[in-house]
């Protein structure tokens, strides 16, 4: 036995400093002939040179390293404690970066059968490109002519935007249903960081603040005081089971320390009375500024020596809020058609929250008209006049000296409100012709929203300032902004007329890209429309096969500059549709969210008010409970 444990023993030494047997001569000896004894456990890995730090410019990548000792070495890099998926070597290469990237931590566990260690953590900062500030979407429909284009859009294309390399990211979960259009502000510093942040608005009464890059909350709040719940429906399906934040907020970045958001919720106390109140939220944090929120209020004058009263309970706000020259404006619709009720704008000081002056589109009736637009938004120009359509209601066909109704009731019209001294008034209109029988009718023309025209050269070379708007009767109705045409009972004295080109009735916002303007009507296509001479095609240029569902589609454009142009549009089904079409031939689809296999895009279901959109090589669409994220797979 001594001598078979010292013949084991000459063996292993052998083995450990000459590496083999044959140089022990143990091929051969009887002793060692029946051995079975395995080799010694292996060294543990260690790690010479850590990861360092790294920068990059934004949409660029980066490298990280590590050099270790050891035999038979695996790695696993990992990004804020959780593994990268596929990163298994000694250098990783991250993907383009992003602003969520900013302040990452990267480490990486180095391997082998006789252990494991894990490097120090290296940081990534990123920076933004020189000249480069990102896109921003602070108001609904982008701009306040409510065009529907961003044509800033460089990181998707007409070849990328496909169901192989693009789909659902993320989809960022909140509390209520998202009536409102996602805004969006890219670079803004948060949270010690800078992040491209997407807002979302519920009718729950909560504003999130989302990194769209990662998905993290940033932030939330609640816009009901303690005890309030939100609104009920008030037995109306338009807006339920509950109403919170109906309307689009609007943002301006230079206004406050960090930019403020101001959004509009509605509420309901433990007494049971009803509150409309403007809010002022600070974007980085969601605090509350200038001392709000505001309730909403106001009366104005009636005929005859009476007043009509703003009863927060009888309204909600649909139509996006617009900020225009240093004052948001609101404008409130009823619950379904439940009287009394009657359109209202306010004016609101964006430094103050001071209310600075209202009106009433139907001041003298207490049947409309309302103001509501699908969700769209009040429009404005350069010179600072505001523009709506109003819906179905009261309109007096006996005019006054100035060609206006004698009781000021502006039921089934183009709207154009001036601002002066601070007080906003009705300074022009336009009425069909058949205002009466359409308002009886429930044909409304407010049930879709109006969009104003770049500047237009006609066959003679005059300038044109136009807009268009369209709701239930099929029409599309071309105005001028100079000269609205007021009331005619014998015609429509307007730019132009183009009569049954959108079938199914409006009920939904256009958008205008390159020369066309896209509409989606009540169970129709959507539609492309060109524009010539100052003239709006009456044949569609082009549409999709696709048909869409009550209420149609509202599009949105993505485009860089005038090359790849897209055309977003969402589909309102039980399990929504996101369609993505080539602009310049809306035949030809580029991309829906049921083409990839395993439903891996369903986002979740569909909702009426929704308007995608773009910005940065994201699309963001809202549902029911949540806001969906697509862009470029990673």
């Amino acid at each position: 036995m001594k001598q078979e444990a010292h013949l084991r023993f000459s063996f292993w030494v052998c083995w450990l400093f000459l590496g083999a047997l044959s140089a022990c001569g143990g091929g051969g000896g009887s002793a060692g002939s029946g051995s079975t004894s395995s080799p010694p456990s292996q060294s543990g890995p260690s790690i010479v040179t850590q990861p360092a730090n790294q920068s990059a410019v934004l949409g660029q990548t980066a490298t990280f390293s590590v050099t270790a000792s050891g035999s038979s070495l695996s790695y696993q890099w990992n990004k804020n404690g959780s593994a990268v998926s596929g990163a298994t070597s000694a250098s990783y290469t991250t993907p383009a970066t992003v602003d969520g990237d900013n302040g990452a931590k990267f480490t990486v566990v180095v391997s082998n059968s006789g252990g494991s260690v894990t490097s120090a953590a290296a940081t990534l900062t990123v920076t933004a490109a020189s000249g480069s500030s990102g896109v921003d979407a602070t108001t609904y429909k982008y701009d306040v002519s409510r065009s529907g284009a961003n044509l800033a859009e460089t990181h998707l294309t007409l070849t990328n935007v496909n169901s192989k390399t693009f789909g659902l990211l993320r989809n960022l979960r909140v509390d209520g249903k998202v009536d409102a259009q996602p805004l969006y502000v890219s670079h803004l510093a948060v949270l010690g960081g800078t992040h491209n942040v997407v807002f979302v608005a519920t009718e729950h009464d909560s504003v999130y603040a989302f990194d769209a890059d990662s998905g993290s909350n940033l932030w939330q709040v609640s816009l009901l005081k303690s005890g309030e719940s939100t609104s009920d429906d008030h037995g109306c399906s338009q807006v339920t089971p509950e109403i919170g934040i109906t309307s689009t907020p609007v943002i301006d970045k230079s206004a406050g320390t960090h930019g403020t958001l101001f959004v509009v919720g509605m509420s309901k106390d433990s007494g049971g009375s009803y509150h409309q109140r403007l809010h002022a939220l600070d974007l980085a944090t969601g605090a509350e500024l200038l001392s709000g929120p505001v309730d909403v209020s106001g009366s104005v004058s009636t005929q005859g020596g009476g007043s009509n009263s703003f009863s927060a309970g009888q309204y909600e706000e649909r139509a996006a809020l617009l900020l225009s020259g240093g004052t948001v404006y609101l404008s409130f619709t009823s619950h379904c058609d439940s009287p009394p009720y009657s359109g209202w704008v306010m004016a609101y000081g964006e430094s103050s929250l001071a209310q600075t002056s209202l009106l009433n589109v139907g001041s003298n009736s207490s049947a409309g008209p309302a103001i509501w637009m699908s969700g769209g938004g009040p429009a404005a120009d350069s010179a600072g006049n505001v523009y709506l359509l109003t819906a179905n209601g009261a309109f007096e066909t006996t005019l006054d000296a100035n060609g206006f109704p004698n009781l000021g009731d502006f039921g089934n019209s183009f709207v154009k409100i001036g601002n002066s001294g601070g007080k906003i008034s009705i300074v022009d209109y336009f009425a069909l012709m058949n205002e009466v029988s359409e308002s009886n009718g429930d044909i409304d023309l407010g049930s879709g929203g109006i969009m104003l025209l770049p500047d237009l050269k006609d066959s003679g070379g005059a300038t044109q300032h136009l807009m268009v708007g369209a709701g239930k009767d099929g029409n599309v109705y071309v105005v001028s902004r100079d000269n609205l045409g007021k009331f005619n009972a014998s015609k429509n004295n307007i730019f132009q007329q183009a009569t049954g080109i959108v079938p199914g009735g409006v009920f939904a916002t256009p958008a205008y890209f390159n020369g066309t303007v896209y509409y989606g009507d009540r169970s129709g296509t959507l539609k492309a429309f060109a524009v010539s001479n100052a003239l709006l095609a009456t044949q569609p240029s082009s549409q999709s096969t696709t048909q869409f569902a009550f209420p149609g589609t509202a599009p949105a454009i993505s485009a860089n500059g005038a090359q790849n142009g897209i055309v977003w549009a969402h589909e309102n089904l039980s399990t929504a549709v996101l369609h993505a079409y080539d602009a310049s031939n809306l035949a030809h689809e580029i991309y829906n969210s049921t083409q990839a296999a395993s439903n891996r895009d369903a986002f979740g279901t569909g909702n009426k008010f929704i308007t995608p959109v773009i910005a940065d090589g994201k699309v963001m669409v809202g549902t029911t409970n949540s806001v969906a994220v697509f862009g470029i797979l990673p």
